[in-house]
């Protein structure tokens, strides 16, 4: 079995890829700034990287760095944004495939969602940690996008539920529980681990299911 080393846990996250959807990578100037603040924000935190950081990282002048962006909170902003709207597109594509029971659905969703997290680790987990450092106005693209997803999962709970094929002490939680421990996936997983990124994420959907008891409907 191949685990973190020692050094690694101490880290924030064991992975260093900064890996962006390919829709929402930039050419030229504009991508080494994005890449270089998704980097420093996911290694330090976005109070402990400067925006000195970020233009030394990417290469450029801070007043470079303005002409792109207004401030540190903007960058961190479209960060966040990007990693939201590809998230939801992926759990939306996951549902599209997926069959009308709701086990099914729930065992698709949970898949999209961890791979999400073990392709785009640093993407999520400045997305989803980072984000209280925003003022309400920047924040909200990104958290109605993630409202959007929650539905998602909340919904096919439901209709299990309604179904008469999973058995819940309380909705909300449990979609909570389901999503919680996906969201984990981008601290540790790594190439390199026993299990390739599908395997991790066909676990957490088994998981997933037998948190709601399911029946057997597949």
């Amino acid at each position: 079995m191949v685990i973190p080393a020692e050094a690694d846990r101490a880290r924030r996250l064991v992975s260093d890829a900064p890996a962006l959807p390919a829709g929402a990578t930039k050419d030229g100037t504009a991508g080494r700034i994005l890449a270089a603040a998704l980097v420093l924000f996911a290694e330090q935190g976005f109070s402990g990287a400067s925006i000195r950081d970020v233009a030394a990282a990417a290469g450029v002048r801070s007043a470079t760095l303005y002409a792109h962006h207004p401030s540190k909170e903007h960058l961190l902003a479209e960060i966040a944004t990007v990693g939201h709207e590809e998230h939801h597109r992926t759990l939306r594509a996951s549902l599209l495939e997926s069959g009308p029971g709701a086990a099914d659905q729930l065992a698709h969703l949970v898949r999209a969602h961890v791979r999400f997290h073990a392709d785009y680790s640093m993407l999520a987990m400045v997305a989803n940690t980072e984000m209280h450092a925003l003022a309400a106005p920047l924040a909200a693209p990104a958290l109605a996008l993630r409202r959007q997803s929650e539905s998602m999962f909340e919904d096919v709970i439901q209709r299990g539920i309604d179904q008469g094929s999973f058995d819940v002490p309380h909705p909300w939680v449990t979609m909570a529980a389901v999503a919680g421990m996906g969201l984990r996936v981008a601290n540790w997983f790594r190439p390199g681990f026993e299990l390739d990124a599908d395997q991790v994420a066909a676990v957490h959907a088994e998981l997933a299911l037998r948190m709601v008891g399911a029946t057997n409907e597949r």
